[in-house]
């Protein structure tokens, strides 16, 4: 998302030069009514996972950073923890270690946490991308989320609650995807990933700090779980040149609050066959306020400035629908 890229860029990040997709707004489509918006500055850009850690890794080098690949990290108290083995002493250890992070677990931060679950299926396709928007298709049970991530490939992922028993006949439930999808040719296997929102009261414990995942999450049709992970490492790194972790665990309150709120609102959707057909029935009657909406999701404008008028109007909308 271009909140997302210009976060990565304060982290001296660019994806300059690698092969990825264009896109300038959202697209949500269900089964009778479709509605989209433009961003109001700036674009996205999809790329496959693999570039995208590879300019991460290549960063990293280029600051001096050492990473020890295939070296067993094992946390055996607070003040310990072992490579291969050989115990290792540290003034921070940052636990970066994802949904079920050890880290968390050793520093006592799994209390209180809260958390809903989702299952995610993704395959590319070699097709030209028909669209410069990202689409969401709306079905009963599952939503389908198509990027474009070259100039001839997109990516679909399939995301539900429930298991679905294989990805062709999840992504059966959206007829007008398949029929985009006819003229392509699938380019990956399928893999598979769970999607978790989480919530922690707190992040960091003495010299340890939690980041990422590992920290708390946004369902993945937020689109921003990049994003909060790019801004919380600008926060912490912050705080660690001050030698002080009360930074990082105020301003990570705010990182993950928006995500959070508008990860919950749209999930409501998914929940309810009632609210998503109204929902998308009120917001293609009156697509300025998807174009709020987007505005304030993509941090363009404040929550506040969505407006007292605007959310009335919604209400009125949805009630009418």
């Amino acid at each position: 998302m271009p909140d997302s890229l210009r976060a990565l860029a304060a982290l001296g990040v660019t994806l300059d030069g690698l092969d990825t997709g264009e896109f300038r707004g959202i697209r949500f489509v269900g089964p009778n009514d479709e509605v989209e918006s433009r961003f109001p500055n700036g674009a996205g850009r999809g790329i496959r996972r693999t570039l995208l850690h590879q300019a991460l890794i290549d960063r990293a080098e280029a600051l001096g950073a050492r990473l020890l690949w295939e070296t067993r990290v094992e946390a055996r108290s607070e003040g310990e923890i072992t490579l291969n083995g050989k115990s290792v002493s540290f003034r921070w250890l940052i636990g970066a270690d994802g949904n079920e992070s050890r880290i968390r677990r050793l520093a006592r931060l799994e209390t209180g946490s809260a958390y809903e679950r989702r299952i995610g299926l993704r395959r590319h396709f070699l097709v030209k991308p028909w669209t410069e928007l990202v689409e969401i298709y709306w079905g009963e049970d599952c939503q389908a989320y198509v990027t474009p991530i070259a100039a001839d490939q997109v990516c679909v992922a399939l995301i539900s609650r429930e298991r679905q028993s294989s990805f062709e006949s999840a992504i059966a439930q959206f007829p007008k995807l398949v029929a985009r999808l006819a003229a392509g040719e699938v380019i990956t296997a399928v893999k598979g990933a769970v999607t978790v929102s989480r919530r922690f009261p707190a992040v960091t414990s003495r010299n340890v700090a939690l980041i990422g995942e590992a920290s708390g999450s946004a369902d993945a049709i937020t689109g921003e779980g990049l994003a909060m992970c790019f801004r919380q490492a600008v926060a912490l790194g912050s705080a660690l040149a001050a030698a002080d972790l009360s930074l990082y665990e105020r301003e990570h309150r705010k990182i993950m609050r928006l995500p959070q709120f508008m990860g919950r609102s749209m999930l409501l959707m998914d929940r309810s066959g009632w609210i998503r057909e109204r929902t998308l029935r009120a917001l293609s009657g009156q697509p300025r306020i998807f174009d709020r909406m987007l505005s304030v999701h993509v941090g363009a404008v404040p929550v506040t400035a969505f407006g007292l008028d605007t959310a009335m109007n919604f209400g009125w909308q949805l009630l009418t629908a």
